[in-house]
């Protein structure tokens, strides 16, 4: 049966006009559609934010659970009903503070849903606190004189605990949001996608520099499996490899070709060239990496769970309550 993006929208969204959860929920409508489970085969789990406020928006089955646990109830949804497609929804507060634990413990289990992490780098529903990935000196209510903390970078703690996806993409641009979320839903474990957004209230313009389609032709680059590392304006320039590291260069010059640009390879294990891919952009004169960053097959915690139950279950002598009575001494009362 072939969906549309209204077949998965349900009620009126009561988030601030231009606030960049509107753009994303547009496009996991979409994304859904396109992907074809049914929305009774679907469920969106979230935490406490304002982005956990989506599932109310999903004509699927949803929750919204407490702040921080997302994750739990998420993994025990899914190990409960494997044929259940899981979506977690969770801010960068929700998901990596108090719910931070909870995300390297799915990334290390390997369970089979797909983590969305809504990054505007900063608590919006509490009213403007710093979160987790505010950048250090930012100034926030909570942080008046600038905070004196280092921001953990999603990617950095995703492949930290062993994380076999991760990718990254801006909700206001709805074509890559989509296929990032639709590859997502494709690999077969944890899939953490780190959806770029706006909080036009207490964090306006934090993502400004790839937040338009002409500041991501100047600032970002769309990495794509099998494909060369090119960005630019024009698709001028090109990543190389130099030493441990990366370096950008000019194609054209000093005679350096297409051939000569390194290849994105998203299904390598070893994620040192993904994670130097990840984490540029944050002032170092490198593009903001958008796309799928890493995609590598593994074994899945729920996979695993089902099929050890299975090999249990098939070396007892009982395999029901009734069977289980008659293994031991059996008396008949006349």
């Amino acid at each position: 049966m072939a969906y549309t993006a209204q077949d998965f929208k349900k009620g009126q969204p009561r988030w601030c006009p231009g606030c960049g959860d509107h753009f994303f929920l547009a496009s996991l409508h979409k994304a859904m559609a396109e992907i074809g489970v049914a929305p009774w085969n679907t469920a969106v789990i979230s935490g406490i934010g304002c982005s956990s406020r989506l599932p109310h928006y999903m004509a699927t089955y949803g929750m919204n659970t407490i702040h921080g646990r997302a994750a739990a109830i998420a993994t025990g949804c899914k190990v409960t009903n494997p044929d259940l497609t899981v979506w977690q929804v969770s801010g960068d507060g929700d998901g990596l503070a108090i719910g931070g634990n909870h995300f390297i413990h799915t990334n290390r289990r390997n369970i089979n849903l797909n983590i969305i992490l809504l990054n505007n780098r900063i608590y919006g529903l509490t009213k403007g606190q710093y979160s987790p990935t505010s950048p250090r000196g930012f100034v926030s209510k909570s942080s008046p004189y600038g905070t004196v903390e280092d921001p953990f970078r999603p990617a950095e703690l995703c492949f930290g605990a062993r994380g076999h996806f991760f990718a990254r993409a801006v909700a206001t641009d709805a074509p890559g949001t989509i296929e990032v979320l639709k590859a997502a839903y494709h690999h077969k474990g944890t899939a953490v996608c780190e959806i770029l957004q706006n909080c036009v209230i207490f964090n306006n313009g934090t993502h400004d520099a790839v937040s338009s389609k002409e500041g991501r032709a100047k600032n970002a680059i769309y990495v794509e499996h099998g494909k060369p590392l090119i960005f630019g304006e024009n698709n001028e320039f090109g990543l190389m490899q130099e030493g441990f590291g990366l370096k950008i260069v000019k194609i054209g010059e000093n005679g350096i070709t297409e051939k000569d640009i390194l290849v994105h390879d998203a299904h390598c294990e070893d994620n040192t060239l993904q994670l130097k891919l990840a984490l540029m952009g944050n002032g170092d004169g490198f593009p903001v990496a958008l796309g799928v960053i890493r995609d590598v097959d593994a074994p899945t915690y729920d996979d695993s769970v089902t099929a050890q139950i299975e090999e249990v279950k098939a070396a007892k002598k009982y395999h029901n309550f009734a069977e289980l009575l008659e293994t031991n001494d059996i008396w008949e009362v006349k």
